[in-house]
Formats: structure tokens, C-alpha cells, sequence
């Protein structure tokens, strides 16, 4: 079991990321990648990508185990700024904490610290072979994520919105509460499935909530306790509402196909350019529909800096989810113990 230990401090540096992590979202894909689990999700991007990978995966399958432990020094904090940026970072790892971490790949195996004999010229820090590490993680990111990304956004901003609403009611008490139900929230410690014991203390640095698409079954944190804190966790993966409600048409026909799109699309809340992606349609096609929506009543609009931010009124809810108390009623999801309703 894995224990965050909070001081008051921490829960006022609780925050989340502003979007999708792109070097945990391609190591943890690596992850998925050779597990069978998660077919519902996970299925037609295994066969997908399987088509498009290569040779990188020899370098990333002795430096990413399927189990355990795998290089704090892949996931920079500089992931969440953009690919060329987290892999500048990777690249500038000193050479001493290349070889301490990937020796932890050997400890994992040989049962004490070791340096695996593929890993050993990196682990000497050359140029060459950090070289060679980084185009190994650009192909393979290219190849896997790449063109998933603007879906990863969209469900990863959904989760966002969703954690965001729930600080907004109760503060940082229901943010944490509200994350999945692999973790829990027994204030002042969050409790999380983990695959060894383990407690972090915060110590008032806060903690860095990363939702992500490739996380699956437990989160994840970063072995050393100096660097920042950061949780990552699996977002609840969803199919499409219903669009069909008790006594009503379905929506689609009743709308449009378009029309009910934007509208599932606002799910917790979301700017025009989310729905847009969302949705998968332009930010001008996002931008009339939600006006058509707000003017019918379904949706209400505030301005918050320059950007517009779009929540369902209840009416808006009811339509869409079939009059349940959240309007979420037709939205299957899945975690790990198979299909839930929220």
C-alpha cells in the first residue's frame, strides 16, 4: 500500500497539471503495450501501434521492465511543457543519477544494485548512447502517442474538469476524495493499491495531481523522495453517453448528431477549444453549437480570462443523461473491476 502523508501546507499546494504529461503518457503506454488487460480500452491502440513500432522497443523493453520499478529520470517535470522539452531534460540527466537509477533495474532482478548489461553504456552517461536513448523515445512516441494525442487531451481535460468541480464544492478535502477508487482519501493520509508498502511525506512541498490515459489499475509516484512530488492516476475511460432518455427521442435526431456530440462533450465543464477537441470537430463549429445550446437553455457560459468556459445547466444534464440527479446516468465507465456506472 502506498501512504501520502499531508501536513495542512500540502493541502493548499494540492494543484493539478494543466494538461496531458507527454513522457508518462508514452512510458506508461510502453507499459501497456505488452500487457493483454484493458482490451476494452486499450485493444485497438495495441494493434495499432504494434503495426507502426520498431527497433526502438528493444532499448525501451531493457530500460522500462513490465513490472516494477523503471528511471525516475524519464519523466521530467519538462513532460508537461511538450515532447522536444521533456526530452531536452532527459537528455541533460547527470551521468552519476544514470547510473544509481538504472543500477535499480538490476537491484529489482539480482536482488541488490546493478547495472543491467544492456543498460551499462548508458549508464556511463556518453553521448552516444543517451543519443541513442532519445531517438529511441521520439520513434517510439511518434509512432504509439502521437497519434492519440488530441484524445488523450480530450479525456484527460474531462478529468480535469471533473476534479476542478469538485475543488470548487468542498475545497481540497473533495478533490482528493473525488480521485478514483483505487485511492482514498482518510484525511490527513491518502491511502493508495500500490504493489509495495511505502509512505511519502509531502513536508509541505504539496503534490502534483497528474491524471493520465495510460495509467491503468494503480497510480504511480516517483521512487526518489527528494525530487517533486507528483501522483499519477488513471483516468476513468468512458464510452459515449446514452442519447436516448426515458420518454424522449434520441437525441441525436432530436438535435443532431453534431449538436449531441458538443453536448456530451461538456461533460464536467470545458472551454471551446476542449469541446472542439472533444468532440472532434473546429473551434467555429464548437463555438456556434454551444451558442445554440445556451440560447435552448442546456448549457450556460461564463467568461474567465480569455477563454469561455461551457457547464450544462440541469436541464442541459437531464436531456443528456436520461433525468438522473447528475444527468450522468447513460455514461458507462470503466475501472479496474470492470464497467461501473457514474
Amino acid at each position: 500500500m502506498l501512504r501520502i502523508h499531508f501536513t495542512g501546507n500540502d493541502l493548499a499546494g494540492v494543484r493539478m497539471a494543466a494538461r496531458p504529461d507527454v513522457l508518462w503518457e508514452t512510458i506508461l503506454s510502453f507499459h501497456r503495450l505488452r500487457d493483454r488487460r484493458g482490451s476494452v480500452v486499450y485493444g485497438e491502440w495495441r494493434s495499432e501501434a504494434r503495426r507502426r513500432l520498431g527497433a526502438e522497443t528493444r532499448l525501451l523493453g531493457a530500460l522500462v521492465p513490465s513490472r516494477g520499478y523503471f528511471p525516475d529520470f524519464l519523466t521530467p517535470p519538462q513532460g508537461i511543457l511538450g515532447l522536444d522539452e521533456g526530452l531536452d531534460a532527459v537528455g541533460a540527466t547527470p551521468p552519476g543519477r544514470l547510473h544509481t537509477e538504472l543500477a535499480l533495474i538490476g537491484a529489482a532482478r539480482a536482488g541488490h544494485p546493478a547495472v543491467p548489461t544492456a543498460l551499462r553504456t548508458l549508464a556511463d552517461g556518453g553521448s552516444k548512447p543517451l543519443g541513442r536513448l532519445l531517438s529511441a523515445l521520439r520513434s517510439y512516441h511518434r509512432a504509439a502517442v502521437e497519434p492519440y494525442w488530441t484524445h488523450i487531451q480530450a479525456r484527460v481535460e474531462a478529468d480535469r474538469a471533473r476534479r476542478g468541480r469538485a475543488l470548487l464544492d468542498g475545497g481540497a478535502d473533495e478533490l482528493l476524495a473525488s480521485l478514483p477508487t483505487m485511492l482514498r482519501w482518510r484525511s490527513p493520509v491518502l491511502e493508495a493499491d500500490y504493489p509495495v508498502d511505502r509512505d511519502v511525506h509531502l513536508d509541505g512541498r504539496g503534490l502534483l495531481l497528474q491524471p493520465s490515459w495510460f495509467c491503468r489499475g494503480t497510480a504511480v509516484v516517483l521512487r526518489d523522495p527528494e525530487l517533486p512530488p507528483v501522483l499519477v492516476y488513471p483516468i476513468t475511460h468512458c464510452e459515449p453517453p446514452t442519447l436516448r432518455s426515458p420518454g424522449l427521442p434520441s437525441l441525436a435526431k432530436l438535435v443532431g448528431h453534431t449538436r449531441s456530440a458538443v453536448l456530451s462533450a461538456i461533460g464536467d465543464g470545458g472551454t471551446t477549444s476542449e469541446l472542439a477537441r472533444r468532440a472532434g470537430v473546429s473551434l467555429a463549429s464548437a463555438s456556434q453549437h454551444a451558442g445554440v445550446l445556451r440560447e435552448a437553455g442546456l448549457v450556460a457560459t461564463l467568461r474567465h480570462g480569455n477563454a469561455v468556459l461551457h457547464t450544462l445547466t440541469p436541464l442541459g444534464a437531464a436531456l443528456l443523461g436520461g433525468g438522473g440527479a447528475h444527468g450522468r446516468t447513460g455514461t458507462r465507465c470503466y475501472a479496474r473491476n470492470g464497467p461501473v456506472t457514474s
